[in-house]
């Protein structure tokens, strides 16, 4: 296994003669606005990363373009200078947005109609509806806020590669926050599903725009699908083709491997572990991870989550799109896509363990889960 490398701030090396290896729409736009753009496997924290001047929108900020993200997503970073108010933007899609740092205000509207305004603080996440004017402010006056932004521009402008499509939108739709029988931003609401999830991830989501802290979120199911007896939270975004879920792990466990399609982020409100990421039959990776760090596992390498903490460790997965094809994280055959215990490289128990022995720990995995793929976790609160 290698350990990952850190990312570079950017990659001036990409040729543009050749038309299969041109520079994609999306790439020459970030690099017009003279920010940096950093790339690799991982962040490790987004509360350290370098950013610079982006002078159309007054703030500092930075690019990720990750290996996994391929094209289909992007992800920035903004900070907001202490007791600053940016410039308001229009936005053509839909975009997520978590708080790493900091405490504040957004206000979305529509020309002509009242403003909806909201305040946010750490590990918040939030979503920025489509075709509507934001505007986003630090209400402390002594340091300053980072964000976290995510959506699906890149892969929206390989159809449509002009900028002012996206930011000088003529569209817009009323429904999306006034014609709501609630707020747009009022308090998430679950939803009971009929449908039977593959993967085990329950029959329930909860449905809304605002979310006021994921890393105390405890509204949780049990995750059976994955192993190590975790929970998670399964959230959609009102009439938004973006998505995202919440897993939450115990102490000196690790989830299943697994593997699935480009553009899901990884981000870690809290806890200390690390993740493995391969291609099949070649090397694996290794992305160490604490509270801000960001990853995204590229298109169909298996990845693997190990908690080496003394307490819970929870990722938050903020997903692309779904129904596109070749693109989204649907997997179709468990057996094929997911490896069990007692199938894993004897390799990935042996690190583990090597990795909790450095902090004085044990593993708490239970020895019949690696004899029996059938193995049933006790979750807590399930009699």
């Amino acid at each position: 296994m290698v350990k990952a490398d850190r990312p570079v701030e950017s990659d001036d090396d990409r040729g543009t003669s050749s038309f299969w290896n041109r520079v994609s729409a999306y790439d020459r736009w970030i690099e017009s606005t003279g920010v940096p753009v950093h790339r690799g496997y991982y962040v490790e924290d987004l509360r350290t990363l370098q950013l610079r001047r982006w002078e159309e929108r007054d703030c500092d900020a930075a690019f990720l373009v990750l290996a996994g993200q391929e094209g289909v997503t992007e992800a920035r970073v903004t900070e907001i200078a202490a007791g600053k108010s940016l410039p308001p933007v229009k936005f053509g899609l839909d975009e997520i947005v978590y708080v790493v740092e900091g405490r504040g205000l957004t206000t979305v509207w529509l020309e002509g109609k009242g403003k909806k305004t909201f305040e946010w603080q750490k590990h918040s996440m939030f979503l920025l509806p489509r075709g509507y004017h934001h505007q986003l402010v630090n209400a402390q006056g002594n340091k300053p806020a980072r964000l976290l932004h995510y959506n699906y521009l890149p892969i929206a402008m390989s159809i449509v590669p002009d900028p002012k499509f996206y930011f000088e939108t003529v569209y817009q739709d009323e429904k999306l926050v006034y014609g709501q029988q609630d707020e747009f931003y009022s308090e998430a609401k679950v939803i009971q599903s009929t449908a039977q999830s593959a993967w085990g991830g329950g029959s329930s989501f909860w449905s809304g725009n605002f979310f006021p802290d994921m890393k105390a979120w405890d509204r949780l199911i049990p995750y059976k699908g994955r192993g190590a007896g975790g929970h998670a939270v399964w959230i959609r975004f009102s009439n938004s083709p973006l998505w995202s879920h919440m897993s939450v792990f115990p102490s000196r466990t690790y989830k299943k491997a697994h593997r699935h399609g480009p553009g899901v982020l990884i981000v870690i409100p809290g806890g200390e572990g690390y993740s493995i990421m391969w291609e099949e039959g070649k090397e694996k990776v290794v992305i160490p991870w604490h509270e801000a760090s960001v990853f995204v596992p590229p298109n169909l390498w298996f990845h693997q989550h190990f908690n080496v903490a003394g307490s819970a460790a929870r990722y938050l997965a903020l997903h692309s799109p779904r129904g596109l094809s070749g693109y989204s994280e649907k997997v179709e055959d468990r057996a094929k896509d997911q490896i069990e215990y007692p199938e894993e490289d004897p390799a990935v128990r042996r690190m583990f363990q090597e990795e909790l022995g450095k902090r004085k720990l044990s593993s708490l995995m239970p020895e019949e889960a690696y004899r029996d793929k059938d193995f049933e976790w006790s979750y807590a609160g399930e009699e």
